[in-house]
């Protein structure tokens, strides 16, 4: 396993559309190792393929568990509810902006092996869920903000929510 580099904002790879994954090889396992190796080195709550410069729909994202799920060739099938907050991106260093976001989400995709499974999230695993996608298709978060966050104001937001 091995961290990959970080691709970022401006970086033509990132504003592409990613391919289907068709082969279910240990290509495929490898990069999804490295990407878990990559985001848990970045603290991140998610990562695409084309952070990391592959045009692939692979994304890792945390799930309601806490723990990183594996979705390939992922398709939100279900939103539901609203949810306003904030959220950054490792592609967009040190910006942080308000976004809002489904509350629930259903996503229907395959594992590493190529069997399909359905996974749902609530909160912060909707959020990343649906953020990591986004980037499958070229966009950035930065696309859906709706106020750009000062150092302070995000303090002050996190300072004022209940810790679980």
């Amino acid at each position: 396993m091995a961290l990959r580099e970080i691709r970022e904002q401006g970086d033509p790879v990132l504003s592409k559309v990613s391919r289907e994954v068709t082969e279910f090889n240990g290509r495929l396992h490898q990069l999804l190792d490295d990407m878990h190796d990559t985001v848990r080195e970045a603290n991140g709550a998610g990562l695409a393929a084309p952070q990391v410069g592959v045009l692939r729909r692979v994304v890792i994202a945390i799930g309601d568990d806490g723990q990183f799920v594996e979705l390939i060739n992922p398709v939100i099938k279900l939103q539901e509810g609203e949810q306003d907050g904030p959220e950054g991106c490792l592609s967009v260093p040190g910006v942080y902006g308000m976004v809002k976001r489904p509350d629930h989400v259903t996503v229907e995709a395959v594992d590493r092996y190529g069997k399909p499974f359905t996974v749902e999230g609530h909160g912060l695993s909707a959020r990343a869920f649906c953020h990591e996608t986004e980037h499958l298709d070229g966009h950035l978060f930065t696309e859906r903000v709706t106020k750009i966050l000062t150092d302070e104001e995000l303090a002050a937001y996190y300072g004022g929510q209940d810790s679980e």
